[in-house]
């Protein structure tokens, strides 16, 4: 059972392909941050498969998995942009963009035809994926002096705290990632050591 602060992603780009009665769906996979990447992803794809017929996609995002959004560009309504997000649902991946390529093989699949074809090829392009397990990180940032330094780095040890920015002068800055399940404990720690300050 994965935690609240815990989310299921890809750790890079990945591909899968389905056919069926002459019509290719080839199916994308990129790890993403935020909407702002679809349209340079989705352009590329367009310079690559300049003659395909569609290029459908869904992405959902956000570490509580709210947001999402769906296209099937000219494809029925729900046939493909639905299909794709339900795929990634149903595998809950988070902060992921699924494209489908399809090339029109001149047969009509109808509409339970293209539903399942969206579909297989997107678990396609999951299965081929490698699926990582992320965890929701808090940044903080504390100041401290050297004399207590041995004190603050065995709660970062024992905790399992990332620092990713410290700085030595006078007194020591340290940029803190702390798993959001693990603050409040982390909190209580540092706040019994002497003279450390949080800092905005």
């Amino acid at each position: 059972m994965l935690f609240d602060d815990t989310f299921k992603t890809i750790s890079k780009p990945s591909e899968g392909m389905f056919k069926d009665k002459g019509s290719r769906f080839f199916a994308y996979l990129y790890p993403i941050q935020s909407e702002a990447e679809i349209k340079d992803i989705i352009a590329e794809l367009k310079s690559i498969h300049p003659k395909a017929s569609h290029h459908c996609w869904a992405i959902r995002l956000s570490l509580d998995r709210s947001i999402f959004r769906l296209n099937d560009d000219g494809e029925p309504s729900g046939t493909a942009g639905r299909p794709i997000l339900n795929t990634l649902l149903s595998f809950d991946l988070t902060n992921v963009l699924a494209v489908v390529v399809r090339y029109f093989g001149g047969t009509l699949l109808g509409i339970p035809g293209l539903i399942n074809a969206y579909k297989t090829a997107t678990i396609e392009a999951i299965q081929a994926s490698e699926v990582i397990v992320k965890t929701v990180d808090l940044v903080f940032k504390i100041e401290f002096s050297h004399s207590v330094m041995n004190e603050v780095m065995k709660v970062v040890k024992e905790e399992n705290i990332k620092i990713f920015n410290q700085c030595f002068d006078l007194s020591c800055t340290f940029s803190l990632e702390i798993r959001q399940s693990q603050v409040n404990n982390v909190i209580n720690r540092l706040e019994k050591i002497d003279g450390l300050k949080w800092k905005a």
